[in-house]
């Protein structure tokens, strides 16, 4: 292990009903806020009501944007933004999945930033201030919940980046399962793939004696691949709804690298794909991730057997190092395929058209991944492999 610092203000308040809690949780000096949105799901759900009510509550002055795409946009964070210095807005609260979420924690930072957004998301700014904010989660996926990092997409410019600041902490975020219910199966599956990617960046690093870590990520794994398949035979489960959420949260809220820099490659190469593409962005990890795997195999073939053998079951009796990391890398394809999930580019009909592009926006800022770093022709032989 590295030496490290773990900071995370983020209040978790977690289970049924818990919604309740809102009013008391909005600090008493706020009283003008911005409830921010998606596609309007949670109008058909009936969360938007319950929020209201509770935000009535307390006589506050609410404003809107709804509307944020599931590949946020730096248009709708200067939207934002705009209404906040127009409106003095004095609070944050996101209602949504992972995208919310990342647009309003971008917001926060633009409504004190007096250039344009997108600066801070290319870290040519450094924000130095930001409105508080906090979450109402309705999509078990990202983790943006409870850590400052959020991913904005420049459609106009292809480009997507992932950024982030410790003012962009929630100082809150309520997490009640019974809002997932009604989140429909393909979400559902990105949402699993989406967090389980999370826990395979971290476990993919450099440094050495990690076996709390590692031990760590392969139970939520574990966790994660033994409920997924219950969840989606019933989507109202509670308890197995109640489970998925909690390890989406725990993936990415830095607990599980502690000690140590995850890769992240493979998202970078993904925030390219889906900059050119829009397409679901848990949908291009679960094509490129095992072929990112496939690709250094032969490079550290003992870490990957460790994940085949304690997370997929694999015996390594009789096979070298490499044929088990393989079996284990093929089951993981074969357990995200019967989720559902996509395994081939082409399944979003892309094709090596725009590749040279993807590949470009990809290598924007050099050569990236602290597993292994990636040049111009791994990228590119990866996303010839995912085709």
């Amino acid at each position: 292990m590295k030496n490290f610092v773990y900071y995370n203000p983020t209040k978790l308040v977690f289970g049924r009903n818990q919604l309740d809690q809102l009013p008391q949780l909005i600090p008493d000096d706020v009283h003008r806020v911005l409830l921010v949105y998606g596609g309007g799901s949670i109008k058909k759900n009936g969360i938007y009501e319950n929020v209201l009510e509770k935000l009535k509550e307390r006589s506050l002055n609410v404003f809107e944007l709804s509307g944020v795409e599931p590949n946020p946009r730096i248009s709708t964070v200067r939207k934002g933004a705009d209404i906040c210095k127009k409106e003095h807005i004095d609070f944050l609260l996101a209602v949504g999945g992972g995208s919310v979420i990342d647009c309003t924690k971008t917001i926060a930072a633009a409504a004190k930033y007096e250039g344009d957004p997108w600066d801070l998301v290319t870290k040519q700014a450094k924000p130095e201030d930001a409105l508080p904010l906090g979450t109402v989660l309705t999509l078990a996926a990202t983790g943006s919940e409870m850590n400052a990092g959020a991913v904005i997409t420049n459609w106009e410019t292809n480009e997507k980046y992932g950024w982030g600041s410790p003012l962009l902490f929630p100082q809150f975020s309520i997490l009640d399962p019974v809002h997932t219910f009604t989140v429909p199966k393909d979400q559902t599956v990105y949402g699993i793939v989406d967090m389980m990617s999370h826990i395979f960046e971290q476990y993919f690093h450099q440094p050495t004696h990690s076996p709390v870590q590692d031990r760590m990520c392969e139970g939520v794994l574990k966790t994660i691949i033994s409920t997924a398949p219950k969840l989606l035979e019933n989507l109202e489960s509670y308890e197995h709804r109640e489970t998925i959420m909690y390890a989406g949260t725990m993936a990415l809220n830095g607990m599980l690298q502690m000690g140590y820099r995850g890769d992240w490659a493979t998202h970078n190469i993904e925030h390219a794909v889906s900059a050119v593409y829009d397409i679901p962005h848990a949908g291009g990890l679960a094509i490129l991730f095992p072929n990112w795997m496939k690709y250094h195999v032969k490079q550290d073939a003992q870490r990957f057997k460790q994940m085949a053998v304690r997370v997929f079951g694999v015996d390594p009796e009789g096979k070298s190092d490499e044929e088990a990391a393989l079996q284990g890398i093929d089951r993981l394809r074969e357990f995200w395929s019967a989720l559902g999930a996509p395994s081939r580019l082409s399944d979003y009909d892309i094709d090596d058209t725009k590749l040279d592009l993807m590949v470009e926006r990809a290598m924007a800022n050099g050569p990236f991944g602290n597993f292994h770093k990636l040049e111009k022709d791994d990228v590119e032989s990866i996303l010839r492999m995912s085709l």
